[in-house]
């Protein structure tokens, strides 16, 4: 019998090549079937880059693995069909998907957002790809089971992977609806968002006396009093935690922005300052997943490539960051 010839095993370079290529065809099926949608506007070709593999952290309360970057849709996805800006998101969620990320957060008060991400999920076909959170953001039972039954309604599901209470408005009437709806199976995790410091106190009351699945809080490197008292306690109760305004609220990247990455930015595989602010806040132990928002696929794959290579230790940050004007 004739022996077949086998190659010899790749080595990992060109077997992390070989990764990327086999991940970029499996995106070709999911982009025909959004390109054959009436409305719903193809990539162009800046944004069918090579994908990124981005790093996964476990969720405490279950053991799942959820990548460590993914995107809000605050203002960004605000957008209707033809406007110029609704025409990039499907590029930003091509970027997601295409690097293993997953997570979309949204909300009933971010304008449009909840039903783009459901029409752009619908028409691709992708929202088994998706880990999609929204939130509550109502006061009493009867109105937040109305507000939470038109978000499953716009995103176009009939399963929300996590629900939060927004801002914490109402949380003890909403969290116990969020829990019979989580026993029902609609909703996978629950948990609560903030984003001021000023609201520290009630958060962190909230995490001792409730049993929670995730925390969404502020954090970035200009705006670090998280880390004193918040951070610690989510971790200490075994919540995870999406970071939103991993940019400082976007004043942070815009300051410097002007400015040239640091020369020791390469030593953590970061090429640009989103990236580095990105890495900053994923160097926290507590810290599941950042969500930067953003509407254009370019910013998009710039923020996936924080997710991937090595994440720096505290004694990193105490080296450099004085050079760091913030």
């Amino acid at each position: 019998m004739m022996m077949q010839h086998l190659s010899p095993c790749p080595r990992p370079t060109q077997r992390r090549a070989l990764l990327r290529q086999a991940a970029a065809l499996a995106v070709l099926p999911w982009w025909a079937n959004v390109q054959a949608q009436p409305g719903i506007p193809a990539p162009s070709p800046a944004t069918t880059m090579p994908p990124t593999f981005l790093l996964a952290r476990p969720i405490p309360s279950s053991g799942e693995a959820l990548p460590v970057i993914g995107c809000g849709t605050y203002v960004g996805f605000d957008a209707a069909p033809g406007d110029a800006a609704y025409a990039q998101l499907p590029g930003v969620l091509q970027a997601l998907f295409a690097a293993g990320g997953s997570v979309l957060d949204s909300s009933p008060m971010y304008g449009r957002a909840e039903t783009t991400t459901g029409e752009l999920l619908r028409a691709a076909g992708s929202r088994a790809k998706a880990f999609i959170a929204t939130k509550v953001w109502t006061r009493g039972r009867n109105e937040g089971l109305a507000q939470i039954e038109q978000s499953f309604a716009r995103l176009a599901t009939d399963r929300i992977d996590l629900l939060q209470v927004h801002n914490l408005v109402d949380w003890r009437t909403q969290l116990a609806t969020l829990r019979r709806l989580k026993e029902a199976g609609r909703v996978r995790y629950v948990g609560i968002t903030h984003y001021t410091a000023s609201a520290y106190d009630e958060v962190q009351a909230v995490l001792r006396a409730e049993k929670l699945d995730f925390l969404q809080i502020n954090y970035a490197l200009d705006d670090r009093a998280a880390a004193e008292r918040v951070l610690p306690l989510a971790q200490e109760r075994g919540v995870a935690v999406l970071v939103n305004q991993p940019f400082g609220g976007g004043g942070l990247l815009r300051r410097l922005s002007g400015k040239p990455v640091p020369g020791w930015a390469g030593e953590i595989g970061c090429a640009s300052w989103a990236q580095v602010l990105l890495k900053f806040v994923l160097s926290h132990p507590a810290v599941t997943c950042a969500i930067p928002g953003t509407r254009r696929p370019e910013h998009m794959q710039d923020n996936l490539a924080a997710g991937s290579g090595p994440v720096p230790d505290a004694a990193f940050w105490r080296r450099h960051l004085a050079s760091v004007d913030v």
